[in-house]
């Protein structure tokens, strides 16, 4: 499934690439104003982008528990979980959808981790059944599942990574 596609570490100058992506992606991911995207970019741990001949494919975006960041669904898994990391966001170009680019990003933010678990929420109203069917193909396991605001349902899933 591998495709010409490299994974490295997102740069500023990315960021209106990224934001692109990320907007064209809404509502399976959140949107975000260019501004909250770069503070958002400030906090993270891991920022990686999938790049196919100098353009961006695909990006996600990592944090660490005590980030300066106040999601609901960060915030749940801050008060359960000591060590593990977040995936705040993750988003592929249309055009790079199913070509493996979401798994190679997974497969480079498990290798740069320490963590003991991997933590993110998935979209269950609206439903997301692409991305529930990827987490689950990708080992991960619900939690619990919340209601983030009236008519929006998250799944709060976390897969073990060591330990």
């Amino acid at each position: 499934m591998m495709n010409d596609f490299t994974i490295r570490a997102m740069n500023t100058s990315d960021l209106e690439e990224v934001w692109a992506i990320n907007q064209e992606n809404v509502p399976a991911v959140g949107e975000e104003s260019l501004e909250d995207l770069a503070k958002l970019f400030e906090e993270c741990a891991i920022a990686l982008v999938a790049e196919v001949s100098g353009k961006i494919a695909g990006f996600c975006m990592v944090l660490l528990p005590n980030a300066d960041y106040g999601s609901p669904n960060y915030t749940y898994f801050c008060d359960r979980l000591d060590d593990f990391i977040y995936l705040d966001r993750v988003a592929v170009t249309a055009k790079w959808q199913g070509k493996g680019v979401g798994a190679a990003l997974y497969r480079e933010v498990e290798k740069l981790s320490e963590a003991t678990w991997f933590a993110l929420e998935v979209n269950t109203k609206p439903r997301n059944e692409g991305s529930l069917r990827f987490h689950a193909r990708e080992g991960f396991v619900q939690m619990e599942e919340l209601e983030t605001r009236p008519g929006k349902m998250v799944s709060l899933m976390v897969k073990k990574l060591k330990g």
